[in-house]
């Protein structure tokens, strides 16, 4: 596997591994049909625009690092009741 994509399938940097999963699971599941999958692209979408929010708050204030670990995400979607998106 080539370094960038360990780095995409790495849960530490990329907040949205679940929702890439699930909306290439929905196209192979439904032979790349797009109009099928609209509502996975839709939570992914939302998922990256909440995550880069973030990011772009914690570099903001001079947090590091700017993306926030797996475990922390994991408690900031605890302390909101969930996944927002």
């Amino acid at each position: 596997m080539s370094r960038n994509v360990q780095r995409l399938r790495d849960h530490d940097t990329n907040p949205c591994l679940a929702e890439t999963d699930a909306s290439r699971q929905c196209m192979d599941d439904n032979n790349y049909r797009k109009d099928v999958c609209a509502s996975y692209f839709l939570k992914y979408k939302n998922c990256r625009k909440f995550w880069h929010a973030i990011m772009i708050q914690r570099r903001r204030d001079g947090v590091k690092p700017n993306m926030p670990t797996a475990d922390e995400r994991e408690n900031i979607l605890k302390s909101i009741g969930g996944t927002p998106y």
